[in-house]
This record gives structure tokens, C-alpha cells and sequence, in this order.
């Protein structure tokens, strides 16, 4: 499943996309998202396999990705290795330039989330927002 949180997002803001394997978790974490910034970013997640199960699928992040596009980036956050992984080939069916500004973060998904799309509200680059975010890795 795959849902686009934000209709009318600050224009030029880095967008977020949440990756799990589960559709309640990925609902969640951008629900979260969404309390803390309100509208100010691109948002949407992705969670689940093509049957409804757990699981991720390259068309849904694919789709995700797409619905939270900004010029400025987007940031994805992913739950598990299975979901880095067809993240990355999402990210590959971009085409190079639009690949070029999409970056998966190495971050907690909730807390990542939730401070990445702090400092996008803000304006920041993508380079900026995923540094911040992944300062939450150990």
C-alpha cells in the first residue's frame, strides 16, 4: 500500500518516504511525521507486499517516492535490509537524474523520519537533512 500524506506542501521543501514491511508501521511513523511538521514537507509511505502481507515491493517505493517528489530531494527511510534494497532499485527506475536526488538514509525510520522532516520544514538541502538524521545512528 502506498499513500500520499501531504496534498499542498511548502513548494521547494526535501520530501520524506517511509519504507516498512508493514503498512501500519509505515502509516504510523508518517503519521507521526505529519503531527510534528504538519503539512510543510512532501510526505508518503509505503509498506506491505503487492498481496497485502508483509513486505516491500519496488513499485510501491517506487510510487512513494513519486508522490513525495521535490526538486530539492527526497529522503527515505527505511524499517529492514529487504526494504533498503528494493528502495535502492526503486531509485535506479528514476532514471540518473532524478536518482541523483534521492538519498536512503542510514537512520532510526521513526526518529529519522520525524527530525529529517524537522529540518526540511525549515528549508534545508537533502545533504542536510539526511546528515541530521543520520546523526541519530549509533
Amino acid at each position: 500500500m502506498t499513500a500520499r500524506i501531504a496534498d499542498s506542501p511548502r513548494a521547494g521543501n526535501v520530501g520524506i518516504v517511509i519504507v516498512s514491511h508493514s503498512p501500519l508501521v509505515a502509516r504510523g511513523a508518517a503519521d507521526m511525521v505529519r503531527q510534528m511538521v504538519g503539512d510543510c514537507v512532501p510526505l508518503a509511505w509505503t509498506g506491505g507486499n503487492v498481496e497485502g502481507g508483509l513486505g516491500t515491493h519496488v513499485a510501491g517505493i517506487k510510487s512513494a517516492i513519486e508522490a513525495a517528489w521535490s526538486e530539492a530531494g527526497v529522503a527515505v527511510f527505511v524499517d529492514l535490509g529487504g526494504a533498503e534494497t528494493n528502495s535502492e532499485a526503486a531509485v535506479e527506475m528514476l532514471g540518473p537524474a532524478r536518482a541523483g536526488k534521492v538519498s536512503i538514509c542510514n537512520a532510526p525510520l521513526v526518529e529519522g523520519a520525524v527530525i529529517a522532516a524537522a529540518e526540511a520544514s525549515g528549508g534545508s538541502p537533502l545533504a542536510k537533512v539526511v546528515a541530521t538524521a543520520e546523526e541519530l545512528s549509533p
